[in-house]
């Protein structure tokens, strides 16, 4: 807290209305973060308020402060060690009873607090009346009804702070009596008392609760501060033993119940609930919404809407917001060395090679910010919550969540998803395992940038059979992604954390218009500021990967010799036209090659009539003699163009040549010819191990990358498309090859941006590096079964196809009866 500001926290669970709280009372004055080590959200905002400047910092929604998930461990950390001077519990006035129970956590902490019945105009809709004054007398806090979606009760909010802060409102909380724990609680409490200085930090009582309920981020704390931290921890684990042998019920179980149970007390006292028997409009629609069968039908049309909007119409925006990159691009371009006939300059190349890194990216920005929107739609209309519901017993066969949902159709369950935004809508799945088992398999699903790859092979490999192929490679990942996940939540997460799944159908609510914009420019900014961050490194690294060491003085030469012999032949054919000769000499050609370039993409950005007039008039009153050669007018003019296409032409050539010979002989072409002796085994030979090396960056690369290794030569391929090629020159390369690859493919390790976006999630370096190693083992031990077994068994691709099928969909259906070891710590 910044020295003057008084610390107010809001806490609440999901759903109570606490963003609209927060939203209210701090106005425009906000700034959204990440907690120190987490992906949790930090939203912290300001209001000036009789004088005094308040901070107000909006805590994760949770429904226990128990230590299950990071949103739980953040609001509990930042209580017990910022200390806020007021602490207000948002909650739900229309489901009050269910609040109480995160209620009664806080009061155990002895913190000020302030018990805001939110929704109050809800409540009243569902024939709900609170006592308040009785409610204030129960539990010993203040409370204040409001209803802050309508600004009521805002001002006795802002009061009821004020008062609190400066202590002119003391209140003693009640205290829950835990009936047969109350001795072990007092034994804990002495102990500590006794033994440690943990009493003049944390609230004793408090502590031994935490002890008891068998918290391991506690049993943390003890093990930090205790003299005799095993000794005493081995006491309170004997007490633990000893009241669940004498009770019958293990101590957390216990202090649940009990909270239950004061809440069922202090809500029959309070509540009064003037037409109990009314099925109000959210039961109604959750009739249909959660129905068995009209549930998942539902769902599928939601999610196909929100797929529709977010991807679709998203690429769709993009058509509009890329001119405006592809201007930062050519900015850059007029900024930088202007490239020679074949020499591109080092500084050129690098910065060009950045912006496009970052273009890339930012081109994602329209999908994000229509996905994040739509997302906090379903989020606050209640829906969410119906949807985790709903898949959640599927999912959970699998190691994964309810809300795992949503991001995997996001990544591609069918084919044409995105790996980015599914990953990055992982963030409200509450269970670290099925959060990071998630994030760790949605790389491996059908992303669009993978499609160019399949329809490439599949047109060459198995034209015949196009239809039965599109449906195994659009349903293929799914049925090896699930067994996947199942592993990863056995294995290397099965001692993650786990919340158990609470389910709360709160009621429905229209979103505010603020809310959801809001919510989305937020969540679009935090990716932009991660993502463009840490990208300048990784695109560094990539560059000198793929630039050094770069062509031999000898290579050079020749390639020198190649311009000037191209270079002589187009002065040759032009001789003949004085004029133009005489206008292209000397370093006036190369202006004209790079004012060629710069008219043809300006052509390719502009459309109607009009523009492309204006569009002329401007490049013809910048040089009209060169206007004359780009755009001929006379039969000379057209003449002089043609020979000057075919400069042009033989000026690509050289580039791709170099290009490619830099790719073959840079480190990552190097290293793709070194993994030859394992990688033939799944049939791929140096080009195909190279055009999956740069297909780390972005997963179209590959296809780009066999375009440029399978280029046109001079024996008439100029026509051909690039299928023809590599079937022409890929003598031996089979359709088993083709299925081995294929499956490669699907099983590849994350892209640039992914991979960023993993780390963006989990937060961990870890995480995301794991997520770039394991499936590259994964896809070639996959590759290598298919094409090696299918070779030894004398297979075609489309038998070896159909015998992998059956084999993924039998493990998958055997993964799904193998049990979770249920990790709640």
């Amino acid at each position: 807290m910044k020295s003057g500001n008084i610390l107010v926290a809001l806490a609440g669970q999901p759903n109570c209305g606490k963003s609209t709280v927060f939203n209210a009372v701090t106005g425009a004055s906000q700034h959204v973060a990440n907690y120190p080590g987490v992906t949790v959200d930090k939203k912290t905002g300001w209001l000036r308020y009789n004088g005094s400047r308040f901070e107000v910092v909006d805590l994760p929604g949770t429904y226990s402060l128990t230590s299950y998930s990071p949103e739980e461990r953040v609001a509990r950390d930042f209580i017990l060690h910022e200390k806020p001077a007021v602490v207000v519990n948002v909650t739900d006035a229309s489901n009050l009873k269910r609040s109480l129970y995160l209620s009664f956590q806080l009061m155990e902490m002895e913190i000020p607090l302030i018990l805001e019945l939110n929704m109050m105009d809800v409540a009243e809709k569902r024939g709900v009346e609170i006592d308040v004054k009785n409610l204030e007398q129960r539990l010993g806090v203040k409370a204040v009804p409001t209803s802050m979606k309508n600004g009521k009760g805002k001002a006795e909010l802002l009061l009821a702070i004020e008062g609190v802060a400066f202590q002119n409102d003391k209140r003693q909380s009640v205290r829950i009596d835990y009936g047969a724990l109350e001795p072990y609680i007092k034994d804990v409490e002495d102990q500590l008392f006794q033994d440690t200085t943990i009493g003049t930090q944390y609230p004793l009582r408090w502590f031994a609760l935490k002890l008891l309920e068998g918290d391991e981020a506690v049993s943390g704390l003890v093990q930090e501060r205790h003299s005799r931290a095993e000794e005493f921890l081995s006491y309170v684990e004997t007490l633990r033993s000893k009241f669940e042998e004498r009770h019958a019920a293990a101590p957390e179980v216990h202090i649940a119940q009990r909270r239950y149970q004061a809440a069922e007390d202090i809500a029959r006292t309070s509540i009064i609930n003037l037409d109990p028997d009314k099925r109000t409009l959210t039961d109604k629609v959750d009739g249909v919404v959660c129905h068995r069968f009209a549930g998942p039908v539902i769902l599928v049309g939601v999610i196909w809407l929100l797929y529709y909007l977010a991807i679709v119409q998203g690429y769709n925006l993009t058509n509009y917001t890329w001119p405006l990159l592809a201007k930062l691009r050519s900015l850059a371009e007029s900024l930088t060395p202007a490239p020679g006939f074949i020499e591109i300059p080092l500084l050129r190349a690098f910065s060009l090679w950045f912006i496009d890194s970052i273009n890339a990216l930012l081109n994602y920005v329209p999908i994000f910010f229509i996905l994040f929107a739509l997302i906090s739609i379903l989020e606050d209309s209640g829906y969410m919550p119906r949807m985790a519901f709903i898949m959640d017993r599927l999912f959970g066969r699998f190691g994964l969540h309810g809300q795992s949902t949503l991001p995997m159709v996001l990544g591609g369950i069918y084919v044409g998803g995105c790996a980015v935004p599914g990953v990055m809508s992982c963030k409200g799945i509450p269970d670290e395992r099925s959060r990071l088992a998630t994030i760790l398999i949605i790389p491996l699903l059908n992303c669009l940038a993978k499609v160019p790859l399949y329809v490439l092979l599949i047109n060459i490999y198995f034209a015949a059979h196009k239809a039965w192929a599109m449906f195994f490679i659009s349903t293929i990942s799914l049925l090896m992604v699930l067994p996947v996940s199942k592993l990863l939540t056995l294995t290397v997460l099965k001692d993650k954390e786990t919340a158990p799944f609470v389910m709360e159908m709160p009621p429905y609510h229209l979103p505010s218009v603020r809310g959801v914009l809001g919510r989305a420019i937020e969540r679009v900014w935090l990716f932009i500021r991660k993502i463009t961050t840490i990208v300048a490194a990784v695109a560094v690294v990539i560059f000198v990967l793929l630039q050094f060491p770069g062509l031999s003085a000898e290579r050079m030469a020749y390639y020198e010799d190649g311009k000037d012999k191209a270079i002589a032949k187009f002065y040759k054919k032009i001789v003949k036209f004085p004029e133009h000769h005489t206008v292209l000499q000397g370093g006036s050609l190369m202006e004209m090659v790079n004012y060629w370039e710069e008219y043809k993409s300006a052509k390719m950005m502009t459309q109607g009539e009009e523009a492309m007039a204006a569009l002329q008039g401007k490049f013809k009153s910048r040089n009209e003699d060169f206007f004359r050669i780009a755009q001929p007018q006379s039969k000379d003019d057209k003449k002089v163009n043609r020979e000057f296409k075919k400069l042009v032409k033989a000026r690509n050539k050289l580039l791709r040549e170099m290009k490619k010979e830099r790719i073959d002989n840079s480190f990552l072409g190097k290293l793709g010819k070194s993994l030859t002796p394992v990688t033939r085994y799944a049939g791929f030979d140096w080009k195909v191990n190279v055009a999956l090396l740069s297909a780390l960056a972005a997963k179209e690369s590959s296809v780009a990358t066999l375009g440029a290794l399978y280029q046109p030569d001079e024996s008439g391929q100029e026509n051909q498309t690039l299928e023809q090629r590599m079937e022409g020159d890929s003598e031996g390369f089979t359709p088993l090859h083709a299925l081995a690859l294929m499956l490669f493919m699907v099983l590849y390790p994350p892209c640039l941006a992914t991979t960023i976006a993993v780390k963006v999630q989990t937060g961990s370096v870890k995480w995301m590096l794991f997520s770039m190693v394991y499936p590259m083992f994964l896809g070639l031990s996959v590759a290598v079964l298919v094409f090696s077994g299918g070779t030894a068994l004398g297979l075609t691709g489309l038998q070896a196809m159909w015998a992998f099928y059956g084999l993924a969909l039998a493990i998958t259906i055997a993964m799904g009866f193998v049990k979770n070891k249920t990790q709640y710590v």
